[in-house]
């Protein structure tokens, strides 16, 4: 894919005003920023992507009865039951996505398609009512490189998001101001509260779905603890939140970072293990439990166990070629070009492409790398396609 667009130039402005930042034609990413109450941020979230939001519950409902044989009324019956948790567990995120469904309403056309807060719930709890059907792919890195002389530190977290094709014209860029708590910004898909990014308290996650039993309508979907751990002022905070909650909702793994260091948070709803950096500060994660064996988790993806010794040797080899002083030259580009591009085991690669022999088209939608430093804001860079195709999109930076 090959993004191009004009961004427009930013201007002071009050929180709860939604502003639309990048022209909307085809295959460009949209940069939102919206702010206020929970309400107000989903009504301007709906506004702002009302097309986007509906093509996602298009793309989705198709989706559901292709893998899942499920019809949409069968989806909406399951998304009921998240409601209602959604409800008891976290109130404030159920009032953003009545105001995401009030938003899209408002820009609905005479004879489309109704949409109401129990469709909205359903995007948000969608690898959930899938029951581990689905098999996307992803690849997650944390890195905690420390400087030798001064004994500073800088952490990485990264990923390749793997997904469908159909819905990487869809992808927006979004910035989230409410008060009393830290501000985000997630690379998300129209409709979901939570996804993959960072706050302005350094805290980031990255994301790997895991296909295991059993799932909880009594929990919350694994969308929405993205959303509560970017509330949260550092990764002991997140963890404490994510208990309290009860976990989650289906098996997924977080993979979570601050200024200070990185976790592995492999959740079920029987329970979760957290994984630690290895000597080098290196942490990676891919589509299987490492050792979480709480649940039932039959082998499913073949790549997952190559992907993760590949990421392995990668880092294995930066750290021989740079050595330990040099270890602070690994930045964004160092590992869109040399670990995020990476093609062995294509198509079940780092850098994912479609499998000819299968009707799901997959492929790695974007790369993020997120940077936090002690004294420093933290940043992220980010590119829509497959690293190193050619095909990418330039770099869009946030915060923009």
């Amino acid at each position: 894919m090959n993004f191009l667009g004009a961004v427009f130039p930013l201007r002071s402005r009050s929180v709860t005003s939604p502003v639309l930042l990048t022209m909307t034609t085809a295959q460009v990413p949209p940069k939102v920023e919206i702010g206020g109450s929970p309400y107000e941020i989903g009504l301007q979230h709906g506004r702002l992507l009302a097309p986007q939001i509906l093509d996602q519950l298009s793309i989705y409902r198709d989706l559901f009865q292709e893998a899942c044989k499920f019809n949409w009324e069968t989806v909406r019956g399951v998304a009921t039951e998240f409601r209602d948790s959604i409800e008891r567990l976290a109130p404030h995120l159920l009032e953003e996505m009545q105001g995401i469904a009030d938003g899209v309403c408002s820009h609905e056309v005479e004879g489309g398609p109704s949409v109401d807060v129990v469709d909205i719930v359903a995007l948000n709890a969608r690898s959930e009512i899938a029951l581990g059907q689905w098999d996307d792919g992803c690849t997650s890195l944390a890195w905690r490189i420390r400087a030798p002389v001064s004994g500073g530190s800088k952490q990485i977290l990264a990923q390749n998001w793997d997904w469908r094709e159909g819905v990487g014209k869809n992808l927006a860029l979004m910035a989230i101001t409410s008060p009393g708590k830290p501000q985000i910004w997630m690379v998300v898909e129209p409709g979901i509260v939570g996804k993959i990014g960072f706050n302005s308290a350094s805290v980031g996650v990255c994301l790997n779905a895991i296909r295991a039993r059993p799932i909880s309508t009594s929990l919350l979907p694994i969308h929405l603890l993205l959303r509560i751990a970017l509330e949260c002022e550092s990764v002991d905070a997140a963890i404490a939140s994510i208990e309290r909650l009860g976990g989650a909702a289906s098996s997924q793994h977080i993979l979570i970072a601050d200024k200070d260091g990185s976790r592995g948070l492999e959740l079920s709803p029987l329970g979760g293990v957290y994984l630690r950096e290895d000597e080098n500060g290196v942490l990676a994660h891919t589509n299987h439990f490492l050792e979480n064996k709480l649940v039932n988790e039959p082998p499913w993806l073949s790549g997952s166990p190559v992907r993760l010794e590949r990421a392995a040797t990668i880092c294995g080899q930066l750290v021989q070629e740079l050595g330990h002083n040099r270890l602070g030259e690994i930045d964004a580009a160092l590992l869109r070009a040399r670990f995020f591009s990476d093609t062995t085991n294509s198509p079940q690669a780092i850098c994912c492409s479609p499998d000819p022999n299968r009707s799901a088209k997959i492929q790695t939608l974007f790369n993020i790398v997120m940077t936090f430093e002690r004294e420093k804001e933290p940043s992220a860079e980010v590119i829509f396609g497959k690293p190193g195709s050619g095909e990418e999109s330039s770099v869009y930076k946030m915060p923009w």
